[in-house]
């Protein structure tokens, strides 16, 4: 079987990145189907970084899929300082059959499928956060049916989360609004290339820096942490730059009475959501950690496939 690896949706097809979506929901309605698909295998977790929804995901899908787990912490491994990645990376291909790895550099992940015999899966990178994203294409698949002609509304940091966001919706041709304070948007050039991808694609991609206008009509209402893991040092001068990128009651009310307020989670209720609308009727943000599990398996099931 030749090595698949899933690194960034960014240069999936359309096809392939609605079918790992197709796979989340068989396995979500029919888990049992699954329970022998990795029996006998090895699935390694490499974590760099604090988790809890992905390493609970690829954990416990890896067993519910029929395989074993093993975890390794932060203080195991320490990629690049106790040891080569290059050697890690060939070290851990004689034992097991997968990896998930979560870095801080996205350069590290690279390295490490370079030099690795076996697939490798992007559990979190500084520049993209692929498992997460699928996880809320299922979610918005199973509330809002066709993405297509949904508006997708994103108000905050432009963080890996939302790089992979726009990844997704470019592909898949949805309409992506994005609010973001001038100082982190991003270049011109990239923006020039996101939206000929979404062109290209018959989707339509809005940034600007007004989080009314990203909110109007839209269906669904987007959020993450202002600060980033690995960005805390500037928290406080985030906290200034980002405090009107909130979504709150008047952001929700000039989306459509039927929206839904996503978040991936952990979030910091007061910054970027306040609290009545992060328990509001319109959060959807459980469903969206519950369809984590869903997504990693689906992940897993595709890198394997042939």
């Amino acid at each position: 079987m030749a090595k698949k690896n899933f690194i960034s949706l960014k240069n999936l097809s359309k096809h392939q990145l609605l079918d790992i979506v197709s796979i989340a929901q068989e396995v979500k309605a029919h888990p049992q189907d699954f329970s022998n698909f990795f029996l006998k295998k090895h699935i390694g977790l490499l974590f760099e970084k604090p988790s809890l929804r992905t390493k609970t995901s690829f954990y416990l899908g890896a067993q519910q899929l029929g395989a074993s787990a093993i975890y390794y912490d932060p203080q195991e491994v320490r990629l690049g300082q106790r040891e080569e990645i290059c050697d890690v990376s060939r070290t851990l291909s004689q034992y097991l059959d997968v990896a998930v790895l979560r870095t801080f550099s996205h350069q590290d992940i690279l390295e490490f499928a370079k030099f690795s015999s076996i697939p490798i899966v992007n559990g979190l990178t500084d520049l993209y956060h692929p498992s997460q994203v699928i996880a809320d294409i299922l979610t918005v698949t199973e509330l809002k049916k066709d993405i297509e002609k949904i508006k997708f509304s994103y108000i905050g940091d432009t963080n890996n989360v939302c790089n992979s966001l726009i990844n997704a919706f470019s592909i898949l041709g949805g309409n992506l609004s994005i609010a973001t304070p001038e100082q982190y948007c991003f270049d011109k050039e990239t923006i020039k290339e996101i939206e000929e991808k979404f062109a290209k694609n018959g989707g339509s991609f809005t940034i600007g820096s007004s989080p009314e206008e990203a909110a109007e009509a839209a269906d669904v209402l987007y959020t993450d942490v202002w600060s980033s893991m690995g960005r805390e040092d500037e928290a406080k001068q985030r906290e200034k730059v980002f405090k009107n990128f909130q979504i709150n009651g008047k952001i929700l009310e000039k989306a459509k009475k039927d929206s839904v307020v996503m978040h991936c989670l952990p979030a910091h209720r007061g910054q970027e959501v306040t609290d009545s609308v992060f328990e509001g009727d319109n959060s959807v943000v459980f469903l969206q950690a519950a369809n984590r599990l869903h997504a990693a398996k689906a992940i897993l099931i595709f890198i394997w496939e042939k």
